[in-house]
């Protein structure tokens, strides 16, 4: 028995990811493969009556050849049924074929399908509309950086230096000090001392070097500033960190929608209408395609928006810090006593770190003991540094709108 066929091709669309809107997808059918339904019934339909077509007789029947692997729509067809259906879960063989929402012009390569767009204040953002019912995409426009925090002025607390006394005390057996030729004799005391009486290196009085006193004169090294390092510390404490970055004066909220029918331009694409009495936003929704990054748009959906997923805020302050120390003096009182208990003295002078001492003394005196003590201290200071502005404000992940023109006489917020 020759059958009757009818040949139908239905597009499906595809939800809008969460950041990015995805490209359509073929409903799959009976015989025709990726892409494709068939009804065999309707002779007015392109294909039903071609000899080559999907729905032209290809045996006793389309379906009633194929075996018992050919599937549950050839299964249930019955023996006496006079077509052969392809069923769609969720479709309904009587739906008009024609678009009764809005055919638009398709999208360019690597743009999103087209979806309904608003845009205006977030406090005002409506739901999406019963046609398009899924929020495909959120995004932010027209944004407004905070004021950053203002750096504290950076200090720098006095380093921990010291005096070090000197310890390499020298007698010369010459006046003044350093002659040519003239023998020299440590009257030094340890490394690491602390002013304390200390009889090391005693010299006797009358003690011979070379033919010569060797107790003439005396030399005191000049003390040494030992400096340390220098704590940075903050004028002010810091400011309390405000809110991150800033805010966003708009919400761009794409929404979507299925529509299983076709328009009678192949170059269009049947897409949910807006809400009848639709205007430009915020009162209503706009037709837009939709792309990652800043794009330049088609002359199909000329109004551009660009919309951003956040922003990131990485202002702040370099730390405080403090150069290395300069500066920095001290001034010690030196003695030297004729006995080992600094009690019988023999000279006393101050010394300072900025000049060595060398003086005479009677000689031959005896060099029995000495002590030493600070008598001024500065100890230096530190350059601060940091406290500057650092960072910045940058805005995330750029997405780009192309949108019809809106149907109001006022064009959408940018």
């Amino acid at each position: 028995m020759r059958r009757r066929t009818r040949w139908v091709k239905r597009a499906g669309m595809a939800a809008w990811g969460a950041a990015a809107l995805g490209l359509g997808a073929w409903l799959a059918g009976c015989e025709g493969g990726p892409g494709y339904v068939y009804f065999c019934e309707d002779p007015n339909f392109p294909g039903a009556t071609d000899p080559g077509g999907p729905c032209h007789d290809a045996g006793t029947d389309a379906c009633g050849d194929a075996g018992p692997d050919a599937g549950e729509h050839c299964a249930e067809a019955g023996v006496d049924d006079e077509t052969d259906t392809a069923i769609v879960p969720g479709f309904d063989p009587a739906q008009p074929d024609v678009c009764a929402e809005q055919c638009v012009p398709r999208e360019p390569l690597g743009w999103s399908e087209p979806a309904l767009l608003w845009i205006g204040p977030p406090d005002q953002a409506p739901d999406c509309p019963a046609a398009a019912p899924s929020i495909g995409y959120e995004g932010h426009a027209d944004f407004t950086a905070a004021p950053p925090r203002a750096c504290p002025a950076c200090l720098c607390d006095p380093p921990d230096a010291s005096c070090e006394l000197p310890s390499a005390w020298r007698a010369h057996a010459s006046f003044p000090c350093g002659v040519p030729g003239a023998a020299e004799t440590s009257f030094a005391a340890p490394d690491g001392w602390d002013g304390a009486c200390i009889s090391a290196n005693a010299i006797a009085a009358g003690q011979m070097c070379d033919g010569a006193l060797c107790a003439q004169s005396l030399e005191i090294p000049a003390p040494r500033v030992r400096r340390g390092s220098c704590a940075a510390r903050s004028a002010e404490a810091p400011e309390e960190p405000g809110e991150p970055g800033g805010s966003f004066a708009l919400l761009g909220r794409a929404c979507t929608g299925t529509v299983l029918a076709s328009c009678g331009d192949p170059g269009t694409t049947c897409i949910p209408a807006p809400p009848a009495g639709d205007s430009a936003p915020p009162e209503g929704f706009l037709t837009c395609i939709h792309r990652e990054g800043e794009r330049d748009c088609p002359a199909t959906y000329p109004d551009r928006h660009v919309s951003h997923a956040g922003v990131e805020d990485t202002r702040g302050c370099t730390p405080c810090g403090c150069s290395e120390p300069t500066g920095g003096a001290c001034s010690i009182l030196a003695s030297a006593f004729r006995d080992e208990a600094c009690s019988q003295f023999t000279v006393g002078v101050v010394v300072s770190s900025e000049a060595p001492f060398c003086g005479g003394i009677v000689p031959g005196t005896a060099l029995g003991s000495k002590s030493a003590s600070v008598v001024s201290f500065e100890p230096g200071g530190c350059e601060p540094t940091g406290g500057e502005p650092t960072g910045g404000v940058a805005l995330l992940g750029a997405a780009t709108f192309c949108c019809r023109p809106a149907p109001g006489p006022e064009s959408a917020p940018t």
